[in-house]
């Protein structure tokens, strides 16, 4: 994991991770992340409206005591889409635990016993890795995946 990653590119990085991630209704109760996506789409549409109607209403009611306060909503509204993408961008350069790199090696294996590309494996699997081929193996066999879920 690059100890050295800026904020912005941790920020773009999780970006990428959201689109990564296949959102299958199998594996939100196995991985956060479905959950955290959400969470971060939804935060990412709402937020904004409610970081400008909470200064708004204190300058309607010409309540400028209250501006203070509201500012600080507004930026604690504002920063919560960061913080999940803050948090996706970290995840997905996490390498995996033991058992579900395992898990990894033989969903890659199975994958590329079929005949489908796959980037090669990799010695020290990450999360990123993980998304990659649990979107391939979604688009290639459902079948199979049954079993697993």
């Amino acid at each position: 994991m690059a100890t050295n990653k800026s904020i912005w590119r941790c920020l773009q990085d999780g970006q990428k991770y959201m689109k990564e991630w296949p959102m299958r209704k199998e594996l939100t109760p196995v991985f956060p992340e479905n959950r955290v996506i959400k969470t971060t789409r939804f935060a990412m549409k709402v937020m904004p409206a409610v970081a400008a109607v909470s200064v708004l209403l204190q300058m309607a009611t010409y309540n400028y005591q209250g501006m203070p306060q509201a500012m600080i909503v507004a930026l604690f509204a504002l920063s919560l889409p960061l913080q999940g993408l803050w948090w996706l961008g970290k995840r997905r350069d996490t390498p995996l635990p033991p058992a579900l790199a395992g898990w990894y090696r033989e969903l890659h294996q199975k994958i590329t016993s079929q005949g489908h590309a796959m980037q090669p494996l990799k010695s020290q699997p990450r999360y990123k890795e993980l998304a990659q081929a649990l979107s391939r193996a979604f688009k290639v066999d459902r079948a199979a995946l049954e079993r697993w879920f």
